[in-house]
Protein backbone atom coordinates (compact mmCIF):
# COMPACT_ATOMS: atom_id res chain seq x y z
CA UNK A 1 0.00 0.00 0.00
CA UNK A 2 1.09 3.69 -1.04
CA UNK A 3 2.57 5.58 1.73
CA UNK A 4 -0.28 7.67 0.94
CA UNK A 5 -2.55 5.80 2.49
CA UNK A 6 -3.18 5.45 5.89
CA UNK A 7 -2.97 1.19 7.15
CA UNK A 8 -6.59 -0.28 8.29
CA UNK A 9 -6.06 0.70 12.49
CA UNK A 10 -4.71 4.22 10.84
CA UNK A 11 -7.82 4.68 8.97
CA UNK A 12 -10.28 3.38 11.59
CA UNK A 13 -8.93 5.76 14.02
CA UNK A 14 -9.34 8.67 11.90
CA UNK A 15 -12.69 8.54 10.92
CA UNK A 16 -13.59 7.29 14.47
CA UNK A 17 -12.66 10.51 15.47
CA UNK A 18 -15.02 12.64 13.45
CA UNK A 19 -17.71 10.38 13.22
CA UNK A 20 -19.86 11.99 15.48
CA UNK A 21 -19.91 15.03 13.95
CA UNK A 22 -20.06 13.55 10.77
CA UNK A 23 -23.08 11.40 11.84
CA UNK A 24 -25.18 14.02 13.78
CA UNK A 25 -27.72 15.14 11.64
CA UNK A 26 -28.22 11.44 10.16
CA UNK A 27 -28.50 10.20 14.05
CA UNK A 28 -31.24 12.65 14.46
CA UNK A 29 -32.77 11.95 10.83
CA UNK A 30 -34.39 8.61 11.57
CA UNK A 31 -36.08 8.29 8.72
CA UNK A 32 -34.87 8.05 4.87
CA UNK A 33 -36.23 6.93 1.28
CA UNK A 34 -34.55 4.01 -0.89
CA UNK A 35 -35.07 4.27 -4.42
CA UNK A 36 -34.77 1.29 -6.33
CA UNK A 37 -34.77 2.53 -10.03
CA UNK A 38 -33.56 0.89 -13.72
CA UNK A 39 -33.82 -1.04 -16.42
CA UNK A 40 -35.56 -3.69 -14.23
CA UNK A 41 -38.53 -0.96 -13.84
CA UNK A 42 -39.56 -1.42 -17.33
CA UNK A 43 -40.32 -5.26 -16.99
CA UNK A 44 -41.52 -5.39 -13.54
CA UNK A 45 -40.47 -8.75 -12.37
CA UNK A 46 -37.66 -7.84 -9.70
CA UNK A 47 -34.90 -6.33 -10.04
CA UNK A 48 -33.06 -9.45 -9.87
CA UNK A 49 -34.44 -10.86 -12.80
CA UNK A 50 -31.30 -10.32 -15.22
CA UNK A 51 -29.73 -12.56 -12.57
CA UNK A 52 -32.50 -14.43 -11.51
CA UNK A 53 -34.34 -15.48 -14.97
CA UNK A 54 -30.61 -16.22 -16.64
CA UNK A 55 -31.55 -13.14 -18.86
CA UNK A 56 -29.08 -13.25 -21.55
CA UNK A 57 -26.80 -9.77 -21.96
CA UNK A 58 -27.21 -8.77 -25.01
CA UNK A 59 -31.53 -9.59 -24.60
CA UNK A 60 -31.16 -7.27 -21.44
CA UNK A 61 -29.59 -4.37 -22.87
CA UNK A 62 -32.94 -4.13 -25.13
CA UNK A 63 -34.34 -2.42 -22.49
CA UNK A 64 -32.11 0.57 -22.22
CA UNK A 65 -33.79 1.98 -24.85
CA UNK A 66 -37.47 1.29 -24.15
CA UNK A 67 -36.23 2.88 -20.36
CA UNK A 68 -38.24 6.41 -20.59
CA UNK A 69 -38.49 8.39 -17.40
CA UNK A 70 -40.55 11.14 -17.48
CA UNK A 71 -38.34 14.59 -16.69
CA UNK A 72 -40.22 15.21 -13.54
CA UNK A 73 -39.93 12.19 -11.96
CA UNK A 74 -37.02 12.90 -9.22
CA UNK A 75 -39.14 16.03 -8.58
CA UNK A 76 -42.43 13.49 -7.48
CA UNK A 77 -40.31 11.42 -5.34
CA UNK A 78 -38.12 14.40 -3.49
CA UNK A 79 -41.55 16.12 -2.84
CA UNK A 80 -43.50 12.53 -1.84
CA UNK A 81 -40.37 12.11 0.39
CA UNK A 82 -40.75 15.41 2.54
CA UNK A 83 -44.46 15.06 2.73
CA UNK A 84 -43.61 11.86 4.62
CA UNK A 85 -41.42 13.33 6.89
CA UNK A 86 -38.21 11.78 5.82
CA UNK A 87 -35.06 13.49 5.94
CA UNK A 88 -32.90 11.94 3.22
CA UNK A 89 -32.77 9.76 0.12
CA UNK A 90 -30.57 6.87 -1.46
CA UNK A 91 -31.09 6.51 -5.22
CA UNK A 92 -29.68 3.17 -6.63
CA UNK A 93 -27.66 5.20 -9.55
CA UNK A 94 -26.28 1.68 -10.68
CA UNK A 95 -27.94 -1.67 -9.82
CA UNK A 96 -25.66 -4.95 -10.10
CA UNK A 97 -27.55 -4.74 -13.76
CA UNK A 98 -25.09 -2.35 -14.37
CA UNK A 99 -26.24 0.61 -15.79
CA UNK A 100 -25.67 3.81 -14.96
CA UNK A 101 -28.01 6.40 -14.38
CA UNK A 102 -25.70 9.18 -15.43
CA UNK A 103 -23.14 10.53 -17.60
CA UNK A 104 -20.03 7.78 -16.96
CA UNK A 105 -17.20 7.89 -19.02
CA UNK A 106 -16.18 4.93 -17.04
CA UNK A 107 -19.42 3.18 -17.82
CA UNK A 108 -20.63 3.82 -21.97
CA UNK A 109 -23.61 1.56 -20.86
CA UNK A 110 -25.76 4.65 -19.12
CA UNK A 111 -28.69 6.93 -19.29
CA UNK A 112 -27.29 9.34 -21.29
CA UNK A 113 -26.25 7.41 -24.50
CA UNK A 114 -29.50 5.42 -24.29
CA UNK A 115 -33.02 5.79 -22.98
CA UNK A 116 -33.86 8.85 -22.11
CA UNK A 117 -30.19 10.74 -22.96
CA UNK A 118 -30.53 12.05 -19.65
CA UNK A 119 -28.48 12.74 -16.32
CA UNK A 120 -30.99 11.39 -13.80
CA UNK A 121 -28.48 11.63 -10.82
CA UNK A 122 -28.51 14.83 -11.56
CA UNK A 123 -32.33 15.31 -11.67
CA UNK A 124 -32.10 13.48 -8.14
CA UNK A 125 -29.76 15.73 -6.44
CA UNK A 126 -31.66 18.63 -7.60
CA UNK A 127 -34.70 16.96 -6.37
CA UNK A 128 -33.45 16.42 -2.82
CA UNK A 129 -31.70 20.08 -2.82
CA UNK A 130 -34.93 22.28 -4.27
CA UNK A 131 -36.41 19.88 -0.84
CA UNK A 132 -33.88 20.35 1.45
CA UNK A 133 -33.27 16.40 1.56
CA UNK A 134 -29.96 14.95 2.25
CA UNK A 135 -28.06 13.27 -0.91
CA UNK A 136 -27.28 9.00 -0.80
CA UNK A 137 -25.48 7.32 -3.78
CA UNK A 138 -26.35 3.77 -3.97
CA UNK A 139 -23.58 2.12 -5.47
CA UNK A 140 -23.07 -1.62 -6.42
CA UNK A 141 -19.50 -3.52 -6.28
CA UNK A 142 -21.45 -6.70 -8.21
CA UNK A 143 -21.86 -6.33 -11.99
CA UNK A 144 -23.54 -8.52 -14.09
CA UNK A 145 -22.98 -6.53 -17.63
CA UNK A 146 -18.95 -5.30 -16.72
CA UNK A 147 -17.04 -8.73 -18.63
CA UNK A 148 -14.91 -8.59 -15.80
CA UNK A 149 -17.59 -8.49 -13.34
CA UNK A 150 -16.70 -12.68 -12.76
CA UNK A 151 -13.99 -13.30 -14.11
CA UNK A 152 -11.87 -10.53 -11.47
CA UNK A 153 -12.46 -13.55 -8.94
CA UNK A 154 -9.72 -15.84 -10.35
CA UNK A 155 -8.04 -13.76 -13.57
CA UNK A 156 -5.50 -11.51 -11.95
CA UNK A 157 -5.33 -8.72 -15.11
CA UNK A 158 -9.47 -8.98 -14.87
CA UNK A 159 -9.20 -8.13 -11.14
CA UNK A 160 -7.16 -4.67 -11.97
CA UNK A 161 -9.32 -3.59 -14.89
CA UNK A 162 -12.52 -4.60 -12.71
CA UNK A 163 -11.25 -2.47 -9.55
CA UNK A 164 -10.33 0.53 -11.82
CA UNK A 165 -14.22 0.59 -13.09
CA UNK A 166 -14.98 0.36 -9.49
CA UNK A 167 -13.16 3.20 -8.37
CA UNK A 168 -13.82 5.19 -11.71
CA UNK A 169 -17.50 4.99 -11.35
CA UNK A 170 -17.54 5.86 -8.32
CA UNK A 171 -15.03 9.16 -8.19
CA UNK A 172 -17.13 10.41 -11.07
CA UNK A 173 -20.43 10.12 -8.59
CA UNK A 174 -18.35 12.16 -5.74
CA UNK A 175 -16.95 14.35 -8.11
CA UNK A 176 -19.58 15.97 -10.01
CA UNK A 177 -22.92 17.09 -8.21
CA UNK A 178 -21.02 18.91 -4.93
CA UNK A 179 -21.88 17.79 -1.33
CA UNK A 180 -23.32 14.00 -1.23
CA UNK A 181 -23.76 12.83 2.19
CA UNK A 182 -23.93 9.28 2.03
CA UNK A 183 -22.32 6.65 -0.32
CA UNK A 184 -23.99 2.97 0.11
CA UNK A 185 -22.11 -0.01 -1.04
CA UNK A 186 -24.12 -3.50 -2.21
CA UNK A 187 -23.24 -6.72 -2.57
CA UNK A 188 -19.56 -6.94 -2.28
CA UNK A 189 -18.92 -10.14 -4.87
CA UNK A 190 -17.45 -11.93 -6.49
CA UNK A 191 -14.49 -10.88 -4.11
CA UNK A 192 -15.17 -12.12 -0.24
CA UNK A 193 -12.55 -9.44 1.42
CA UNK A 194 -12.31 -5.93 1.57
CA UNK A 195 -8.80 -6.70 0.65
CA UNK A 196 -9.96 -8.04 -2.46
CA UNK A 197 -11.69 -5.02 -3.29
CA UNK A 198 -8.94 -2.77 -1.69
CA UNK A 199 -12.09 -1.02 0.05
CA UNK A 200 -9.28 0.56 1.97
CA UNK A 201 -7.82 2.48 -0.31
CA UNK A 202 -10.91 3.17 -2.17
CA UNK A 203 -12.74 4.43 0.75
CA UNK A 204 -9.89 6.85 1.29
CA UNK A 205 -9.88 8.02 -1.74
CA UNK A 206 -13.33 8.49 -1.44
CA UNK A 207 -13.65 10.71 1.53
CA UNK A 208 -10.58 13.37 -0.06
CA UNK A 209 -13.37 13.80 -2.23
CA UNK A 210 -16.14 14.41 0.22
CA UNK A 211 -14.53 14.57 3.76
CA UNK A 212 -17.95 14.71 5.88
CA UNK A 213 -19.59 11.60 4.03
CA UNK A 214 -21.03 8.62 5.91
CA UNK A 215 -20.60 5.27 4.21
CA UNK A 216 -22.23 1.76 5.00
CA UNK A 217 -20.25 -1.28 6.04
CA UNK A 218 -21.12 -3.41 3.01
CA UNK A 219 -17.49 -2.90 1.41
CA UNK A 220 -16.54 -5.19 3.67
CA UNK A 221 -15.36 -2.79 6.00
CA UNK A 222 -17.12 -1.48 9.03
CA UNK A 223 -17.14 2.09 7.89
CA UNK A 224 -19.74 4.62 9.56
CA UNK A 225 -22.91 2.23 10.00
CA UNK A 226 -24.69 -1.18 9.70
CA UNK A 227 -27.62 -1.97 7.08
CA UNK A 228 -29.84 -5.00 8.18
CA UNK A 229 -32.08 -5.61 5.22
CA UNK A 230 -35.72 -6.54 5.45
CA UNK A 231 -35.65 -6.83 9.22
CA UNK A 232 -35.35 -4.80 11.71
CA UNK A 233 -32.06 -5.76 13.73
CA UNK A 234 -30.79 -3.51 16.25
CA UNK A 235 -26.85 -3.23 16.26
CA UNK A 236 -24.42 -2.11 18.60
CA UNK A 237 -23.21 0.58 16.71
CA UNK A 238 -25.40 3.22 14.47
CA UNK A 239 -27.62 0.94 12.12
CA UNK A 240 -29.87 1.36 9.66
CA UNK A 241 -32.84 -1.08 8.59
CA UNK A 242 -33.66 -0.71 4.59
CA UNK A 243 -36.91 -2.69 3.92
CA UNK A 244 -38.61 -2.83 0.72
CA UNK A 245 -42.42 -1.64 0.86
CA UNK A 246 -43.77 -4.99 0.48
CA UNK A 247 -41.72 -7.69 1.11
CA UNK A 248 -41.08 -9.02 -2.69
CA UNK A 249 -39.14 -6.49 -4.31
CA UNK A 250 -36.90 -3.71 -4.71
CA UNK A 251 -37.92 -2.28 -7.92
CA UNK A 252 -41.08 -2.14 -9.52
CA UNK A 253 -44.06 -4.57 -9.34
CA UNK A 254 -47.20 -4.28 -10.51
CA UNK A 255 -49.04 -1.85 -8.35
CA UNK A 256 -52.49 -3.20 -8.29
CA UNK A 257 -51.01 -7.11 -7.12
CA UNK A 258 -48.56 -5.60 -4.88
CA UNK A 259 -51.09 -3.75 -2.81
CA UNK A 260 -52.16 -6.00 -0.40
CA UNK A 261 -48.84 -7.13 0.27
CA UNK A 262 -47.98 -3.23 1.21
CA UNK A 263 -47.42 -1.56 4.28
CA UNK A 264 -49.82 0.79 5.31
CA UNK A 265 -48.98 3.57 7.92
CA UNK A 266 -49.98 1.79 10.81
CA UNK A 267 -46.99 -0.76 10.02
CA UNK A 268 -45.05 1.93 9.16
CA UNK A 269 -45.54 3.93 11.97
CA UNK A 270 -44.75 0.79 14.41
CA UNK A 271 -40.65 0.17 11.91
CA UNK A 272 -40.34 3.65 12.82
CA UNK A 273 -40.65 3.33 16.39
CA UNK A 274 -38.65 0.12 16.26
CA UNK A 275 -35.82 2.17 15.43
CA UNK A 276 -36.38 4.96 17.29
CA UNK A 277 -36.23 3.04 20.82
CA UNK A 278 -32.68 0.72 19.20
CA UNK A 279 -31.13 3.97 18.04
CA UNK A 280 -31.30 3.40 14.34
CA UNK A 281 -32.61 4.50 11.39
CA UNK A 282 -35.66 3.28 8.72
CA UNK A 283 -34.75 3.62 4.95
CA UNK A 284 -37.88 2.76 3.01
CA UNK A 285 -37.90 1.80 -0.75
CA UNK A 286 -40.15 2.85 -3.02
CA UNK A 287 -39.66 1.00 -6.96
CA UNK A 288 -41.03 3.51 -9.15
CA UNK A 289 -43.17 2.60 -12.31
CA UNK A 290 -41.54 2.39 -15.38
CA UNK A 291 -41.74 6.15 -16.50
CA UNK A 292 -40.44 7.11 -12.63
CA UNK A 293 -43.54 7.74 -11.36
CA UNK A 294 -43.73 6.71 -7.82
CA UNK A 295 -45.82 3.93 -7.31
CA UNK A 296 -49.76 4.45 -6.53
CA UNK A 297 -49.55 1.94 -3.23
CA UNK A 298 -46.91 4.03 -1.48
CA UNK A 299 -48.54 7.59 -1.96
CA UNK A 300 -51.65 7.74 0.91
CA UNK A 301 -49.53 5.45 3.18
CA UNK A 302 -46.33 7.76 3.35
CA UNK A 303 -48.79 10.83 3.02
CA UNK A 304 -50.55 9.74 6.24
CA UNK A 305 -47.42 8.94 8.17
CA UNK A 306 -45.91 12.27 7.25
CA UNK A 307 -49.23 13.97 8.66
CA UNK A 308 -48.99 11.98 11.99
CA UNK A 309 -45.09 12.88 12.47
CA UNK A 310 -46.22 16.56 11.72
CA UNK A 311 -48.12 15.88 15.09
CA UNK A 312 -45.84 13.24 16.85
CA UNK A 313 -42.46 13.57 15.27
CA UNK A 314 -41.02 14.79 19.13
CA UNK A 315 -41.43 11.40 19.90
CA UNK A 316 -39.26 10.66 16.74
CA UNK A 317 -36.84 12.75 15.43
CA UNK A 318 -33.12 13.44 17.15
CA UNK A 319 -30.98 11.06 19.41
CA UNK A 320 -32.82 9.51 21.79
CA UNK A 321 -32.04 7.41 24.92
CA UNK A 322 -31.83 3.64 24.21
CA UNK A 323 -33.83 1.94 27.33
CA UNK A 324 -35.80 -1.31 27.00
CA UNK A 325 -39.16 -0.57 28.37
CA UNK A 326 -42.35 -2.48 27.90
CA UNK A 327 -44.59 -0.92 30.47
CA UNK A 328 -47.59 -2.09 28.46
CA UNK A 329 -47.84 -4.65 25.90
CA UNK A 330 -49.71 -2.90 23.26
CA UNK A 331 -47.75 0.20 23.52
CA UNK A 332 -43.86 0.97 22.51
CA UNK A 333 -41.96 3.15 23.40
CA UNK A 334 -39.10 5.95 22.60
CA UNK A 335 -36.59 7.56 25.65
CA UNK A 336 -35.45 11.59 25.78
CA UNK A 337 -34.20 12.39 29.52
CA UNK A 338 -36.48 13.02 31.58
CA UNK A 339 -39.53 11.69 28.94
CA UNK A 340 -40.56 8.57 27.73
CA UNK A 341 -42.81 8.39 24.53
CA UNK A 342 -45.83 6.32 24.90
CA UNK A 343 -46.87 4.68 21.26
CA UNK A 344 -50.64 3.37 21.75
CA UNK A 345 -51.15 0.63 19.34
CA UNK A 346 -54.77 -0.38 20.21
CA UNK A 347 -56.84 2.31 22.58
CA UNK A 348 -58.17 1.42 25.50
CA UNK A 349 -61.94 1.54 25.03
CA UNK A 350 -62.68 1.57 29.32
CA UNK A 351 -61.28 5.20 29.68
CA UNK A 352 -58.21 3.84 31.43
CA UNK A 353 -54.61 2.74 30.67
CA UNK A 354 -52.05 0.53 33.20
CA UNK A 355 -48.64 0.86 32.64
CA UNK A 356 -46.25 -1.04 34.85
CA UNK A 357 -42.92 -1.17 35.91
CA UNK A 358 -41.94 2.52 36.49
CA UNK A 359 -40.09 2.82 39.78
CA UNK A 360 -39.32 6.75 39.60
CA UNK A 361 -42.26 9.21 40.36
CA UNK A 362 -44.24 10.57 37.43
CA UNK A 363 -44.34 14.65 37.09
CA UNK A 364 -47.13 14.80 34.47
CA UNK A 365 -48.93 12.70 31.21
CA UNK A 366 -49.89 14.99 28.20
CA UNK A 367 -51.05 14.05 24.80
CA UNK A 368 -48.14 14.89 22.21
CA UNK A 369 -50.08 15.77 19.70
CA UNK A 370 -51.80 18.93 21.13
CA UNK A 371 -50.23 18.98 25.18
CA UNK A 372 -53.32 18.18 26.65
CA UNK A 373 -53.23 17.11 30.33
CA UNK A 374 -53.99 13.39 31.28
CA UNK A 375 -54.98 13.05 34.84
CA UNK A 376 -53.05 9.87 36.30
CA UNK A 377 -52.76 7.32 39.43
CA UNK A 378 -49.27 6.05 40.51
CA UNK A 379 -49.09 3.18 43.19
CA UNK A 380 -45.73 1.15 43.67
CA UNK A 381 -44.61 0.73 40.23
CA UNK A 382 -48.36 1.10 38.80
CA UNK A 383 -49.51 3.86 36.59
CA UNK A 384 -53.58 4.50 35.82
CA UNK A 385 -53.86 6.90 33.12
CA UNK A 386 -57.49 8.17 33.55
CA UNK A 387 -60.32 9.79 31.74
CA UNK A 388 -59.13 8.62 28.49
CA UNK A 389 -61.91 9.50 25.55
CA UNK A 390 -63.67 6.57 24.50
CA UNK A 391 -61.64 6.09 20.76
CA UNK A 392 -58.41 7.16 19.55
CA UNK A 393 -58.18 10.94 19.34
CA UNK A 394 -55.18 10.43 16.55
CA UNK A 395 -56.82 11.48 13.01
CA UNK A 396 -54.68 9.86 10.82
CA UNK A 397 -53.43 6.34 11.91
CA UNK A 398 -55.16 6.06 15.38
CA UNK A 399 -51.77 6.10 16.70
CA UNK A 400 -52.03 7.97 19.85
CA UNK A 401 -48.84 9.48 21.57
CA UNK A 402 -48.34 9.94 25.22
CA UNK A 403 -45.60 12.14 26.54
CA UNK A 404 -45.13 11.05 30.11
CA UNK A 405 -42.80 13.44 31.98
CA UNK A 406 -40.90 11.84 35.00
CA UNK A 407 -39.13 13.75 38.05
CA UNK A 408 -35.77 12.34 37.29
CA UNK A 409 -34.43 10.33 34.56
CA UNK A 410 -36.99 7.42 34.79
CA UNK A 411 -35.94 3.91 36.53
CA UNK A 412 -37.79 0.50 34.85
CA UNK A 413 -37.92 -2.36 37.19
CA UNK A 414 -39.64 -4.10 34.16
CA UNK A 415 -42.94 -6.74 34.57
CA UNK A 416 -43.46 -9.41 36.92
CA UNK A 417 -43.45 -12.53 36.13
CA UNK A 418 -45.03 -13.80 39.06
CA UNK A 419 -47.96 -11.14 39.43
CA UNK A 420 -49.39 -13.36 42.49
CA UNK A 421 -46.64 -12.11 44.21
CA UNK A 422 -47.52 -8.16 42.61
CA UNK A 423 -46.55 -5.20 44.72
CA UNK A 424 -44.28 -2.53 44.73
CA UNK A 425 -40.71 -3.96 45.84
CA UNK A 426 -38.02 -5.73 43.24
CA UNK A 427 -36.69 -9.32 44.41
CA UNK A 428 -33.03 -10.17 43.00
CA UNK A 429 -33.92 -11.99 40.10
CA UNK A 430 -36.17 -8.97 38.82
CA UNK A 431 -39.82 -10.13 39.66
CA UNK A 432 -42.27 -8.06 42.21
CA UNK A 433 -42.77 -9.13 45.54
CA UNK A 434 -44.37 -7.27 49.18
CA UNK A 435 -46.55 -4.41 49.02
CA UNK A 436 -46.08 -1.01 47.90
CA UNK A 437 -44.36 1.60 49.65
CA UNK A 438 -46.29 4.85 48.84
CA UNK A 439 -49.68 5.62 48.94
CA UNK A 440 -51.30 6.78 46.00
CA UNK A 441 -50.37 9.29 43.81
CA UNK A 442 -53.12 11.43 42.35
CA UNK A 443 -52.95 13.89 39.79
CA UNK A 444 -55.87 15.71 37.78
CA UNK A 445 -54.16 18.32 35.87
Amino acid sequence: MSEKYLSKPEYEESIAATRDQRMRWWREARFGMFIHYGLYAVEGQHEWAMAVQNMDVHEYEKLADRFQPKPEAAREWAELAKQAGMKYMVLTTRHHDGFSLWDSKANPYNSVRYGPKRDIVGEFVDACRACDLRIGFYSSLMDWHHPDGWRCAFDPAAHRRFLDYIHAINHELLSRYGKIDVLWYDVPRPMATWEGWESLTRNQDMRALQPDILINNRSLLDEDFGTPEEHIAPMQRDWEACMTFNALSWGYIDSAQALPYSYNEQQIIRMLNTVTANGGNLLLNIGPQPDGSVPPEAVAPLTKVGAWLQNNGQAVYGRKKVLRLMPHRLCGTSTDDRKVYLWNWIWPVKGELILGGFKTPLKAVRYLHNGDPIPFDQLGHQIRLRDLPAVSPDPHAGIVVLELEFEQTPEFAGCSYYPQLSGGKDCSDGCRVGQPERAPRAHND
